[in-house]
């Protein structure tokens, strides 16, 4: 793994970094190198899988704390829960704060199971696996609409040579000789104050409580591959952009059969070149021409559903809002849609010609001051002021 490169430096990050930073930083550096947005690149598809390996192992918390103790040498993700870093691989740290609360076993044989006689945990219990992270993109009508897609991958799955034992085909691991299968071994070491009893890893089977003579040649012996898949995902109408779809059980496999973890899907909308969302409505410039504001008209709209007739009342001023009911977002989850805002765009005409601007001008002359409720309300106000 020393071609690795350090997993703080992928995200542009400093170690230490807090979880909003490193989900904030794997956000757009994963938007920025997915293959849909750069199809057939070949380096942004490796660095698309470089963010998320550096993303599934900072995101982690138990993962993050190993790695910043380790290195990549902690989170080799083969291992099928046992990591290196003192105890020559295969130790399995999540099992360390159990390990060494039982450290003061007992002064002297005057006090039976340390401070308390704090239990030992099984090594090879059933572990839930860590989750995984993905994005996937989408349009702007198929996150108001919801649909379904196939998103690539990256997880550790259960090797399926070994079935997750890490023993050849045709062996098992067998019970450690030197621990019984504990995983623990009790030293006891004379000191000015009585004979201190100690627990630590066992050196035989480095704390899983098992040896495997014959490794899996598929997954050397940890019991998990590293793979990539396609997952088909449900995505329901009303998502809306950096929303975060939770799959059960579609994360990494568990170890010593336990349950896998869960995945879950960063999602991103494009924008749409017509329509603005504004939570659950939807914005539209809708641009009229001077004479259907002033007169009304009977005009098109585009929606999410297609067109629609709508009527424009006379004397319909620029920047009015109008609202169309039930013609924006599904809510989510939910019953009810929302709206369509209609922003209304009046076009001034350009390029007329000597007659259409004798027609527009013998018009201005017929009109008063009555027509114009807002020049009216302006001129108003300046009379009042003096």
């Amino acid at each position: 793994m020393a071609d690795k490169r350090d997993f703080y430096e992928v995200l542009g990050l400093q170690k230490g970094a807090s979880e909003d930073e490193i989900k904030k930083a794997y956000r757009k550096l994963a938007k920025q190198y997915h293959p849909d947005l750069n199809p057939g690149d070949a380096e942004a598809e490796a660095h698309f899988k470089e963010v998320g390996e550096a993303y599934e192992v900072l995101s982690d918390s138990e993962k993050k704390a190993r790695y910043d103790q380790f290195g990549h040498a902690g989170v080799d993700p083969n291992f099928g829960g046992g990591y290196g870093g003192g105890y020559g691989g295969g130790v399995d740290f999540g099992d360390i704060g159990d390990i060494f609360s039982s450290i003061f076993g007992g002064f002297g044989g005057g006090f039976d199971g340390g401070f308390g006689g704090s239990r030992r945990q099984n090594p090879n219990a059933p572990k839930r696996g860590s989750d995984a992270a993905a994005s996937v993109f989408i349009s702007f009508d198929e996150a108001a609409k919801g649909c379904k897609k196939k998103v690539g991958v990256q997880r550790i799955a259960t090797c399926p040579d070994c079935g997750g034992n890490g023993a050849k085909a045709g062996t098992s691991p067998k019970t450690c000789p030197l621990c019984g299968g504990s995983g623990y071994e009790t030293r006891q070491q004379r000191t000015p104050f009585g004979v201190m009893q100690t627990q630590a890893p066992c050196s035989r089977c480095q704390g899983k409580g098992r040896i495997i003579e014959s490794p899996c040649p598929s997954c050397g012996g940890q019991g998990r591959i590293r793979k990539t898949e396609q997952v088909g995902i449900n995505i329901p109408a009303g998502i809306d952009d950096g929303q975060v779809i939770n799959v059960p059980g579609k994360g990494n496999a568990g170890i010593n059969g336990g349950p896998a973890g869960d995945l879950q899907i960063q999602v991103s909308v494009r924008p749409h070149p017509l329509f603005e969302r504004d939570g659950f409505n939807i914005w539209y410039e809708l641009p009229i021409t001077y004479a259907q504001a002033a007169l009304g008209a009977e005009i098109d709209v585009p929606t999410l559903d297609g067109h629609i007739r709508y009527e424009i009342k006379e004397g319909t001023q620029p920047g009015d809002i109008l609202r169309v009911k039930g013609k924006g977002i599904p809510y989510l989850n939910g019953r009810g849609v929302g709206d369509m805002l209609l922003k209304v765009v009046v076009e001034v005409p350009k390029n007329l010609s000597k007659e259409q601007k004798k027609i527009l001008q013998s018009f201005d002359e017929a009109t008063s001051e009555k027509n114009y409720q807002k020049r009216k309300s302006f001129f108003d106000k300046i009379k009042k002021g003096f």
